[in-house]
Order: structure tokens, then sequence, then C-alpha cells
């Protein structure tokens, strides 16, 4: 089992930027991806950007360009991800989700909100 906790959510203006992140401990050996997902109100959960233990990266399509996820690796273990979100828009807010997944499992952090204003 993985433990997560996110921090940096708030609000921001459109246009503005914010970083997210989330440290991640326990059972880490076995996270294959780590990653980002937003649920926002009266919608299901999706997924935002993930990333793998080598570096690789996957992005919705509605964040490509905009938001960068880095992932705090060491020695192929992930113990960490950050989102560096720029140009956000008011369509961008939604509680966000640190996400561990691993091949039988995912662990879930708790969620950190995000608000964009207009």
């Amino acid at each position: 089992q993985v433990q997560l906790v996110e921090s940096g959510g708030g609000m921001v203006p459109a246009g503005g930027s914010l970083k997210l992140s989330c440290a991640a401990s326990g059972n880490l050996i076995t996270v294959i991806y780590m990653g980002w997902y937003r649920q926002a109100p009266g919608k299901g959960r999706e997924l935002v950007a993930e990333i793998d233990t080598h570096g690789t990266a996957n992005y919705a399509n509605s964040v490509k360009g905009r938001f960068t996820i880095a992932g705090d690796i060491s020695a192929n273990l992930l113990n960490g991800v950050s989102l560096e979100m720029n140009k956000v828009e008011p369509e961008d807010t939604a509680i966000y989700y640190c996400r561990a997944r691993a091949r039988n499992r995912a662990d879930w952090g708790q969620g950190t909100q995000v608000t964009v204003s207009s």
C-alpha cells in the first residue's frame, strides 16, 4: 500500500499558475505510474497527467501545452509527483487527486481543491 499526501491547491485567477505536489510513502517498489486526476462538480473523475518510473509522461488533451507533470524518481522508484499548472482556465476548477498505480491496485490521496476565478 502507498500513502499519498497532496499539497498546493487554492484559488488562482484565470491565466495564472499554480503548482501541486504529492509526496508518496509506503510500498513504493510496486508503483508503476503516478499521476493526477481531477473531479469537477457534477462530473466523473478524469485523468489529467501521469508519469512512469522511466519519466515518460502522458497528458489529457485538455491540458497539453499548459500543464507539466514531473516525477521525483530515484533508483527507478517514484517518490512523488508535482503538477505545474500554467494558463489555467475556469474549466480547470476541480478537486485534484494524486494516484499511485501498481500492477494489482491503485492508491489515492485525499484530494486538493483548485478553483480558477474568471
